[in-house]
């Protein structure tokens, strides 16, 4: 997946349907509104009902969140940047993650859509039940699935941090350029979003002392605006 220019403004039509259109947009807020009382009943109910310890639930929410680090790595990968031959799959992987890639500035499509979101969030939480139920533990899916979900807020508002913002501490940099060099220099590597983690140990970690920092090619990332440029030009 390759795109010979990247847009500075504007966002991919992804769908004839304005209201499938409509569907493919979403404001962090909202995913933040949605996904925080379902992780908060979660954890009561692990708390008041199955009688875990404050510390077993945190232990195992923590579990959930590291799992989410090796999943977001995982499917943006293998998922996101899946080499697709056919038309049907090239236009798939596209409306998935491809425009992105063409659009990074699109802050409107920085966190998955809340009904694919919601579908595939239940999908996921199904699977976790039944293997735990496999081994006679369901009541671990529910400090744990909260821990995966809050995993993926923060993947994402770390996202719409790197497309928006310049690092807040320099100890941040890295990151922000290992997915700022996933987007103009080689999507090949650099796969970690939240974290650098599992490029680290899966050896798609740029080598950030050899990577000269473009930062027109930067800028053309964010979308920041002026106060972003100012900021980026003085580093």
């Amino acid at each position: 997946m390759h795109f010979d220019k990247i847009h500075n403004k504007g966002q991919a039509r992804l769908f004839k349907n304005q209201y499938l259109e409509y569907l493919t947009k979403t404001h962090p807020l909202v995913i933040w509104g949605m996904y925080l009382p379902i992780i908060g009943f979660m954890l009561y109910f692990s708390a008041s009902k199955l009688s875990f310890t404050i510390l077993e639930t945190t232990g195992i929410f923590i579990a959930g969140m590291l799992f989410w680090s090796l999943f977001e790595y995982t499917i943006h990968r293998f998922v996101f940047h899946f080499f697709a031959e056919s038309e049907r799959a090239k236009k798939i992987v596209y409306v998935i993650h491809g425009n992105h890639h063409e659009y990074p500035r699109d802050k409107e499509r920085l966190f998955m859509p809340a009904v694919p979101s919601l579908l595939i969030s239940s999908s996921i939480f199904c699977i976790m039940y039944a293997i735990t139920y496999l081994f006679n533990g369901t009541g671990y899916v529910f400090a744990f699935f909260p821990g995966f979900v809050m995993g993926y807020l923060i993947y994402g508002s770390m996202h719409y941090a790197i497309h928006a913002w310049n690092p807040p501490f320099k100890w941040m940099k890295p990151l922000w350029r290992n997915h700022h060099l996933h987007h103009y220099k080689n999507v090949e590597m650099g796969f970690g979003v939240s974290s650098t983690l599992w490029d680290h140990v899966f050896g798609t970690m740029f080598d950030l002392n050899k990577e000269k920092e473009d930062k027109e090619k930067v800028q053309e990332l964010m979308f920041g605006g002026r106060a972003g440029k100012k900021q980026l030009q003085e580093q």
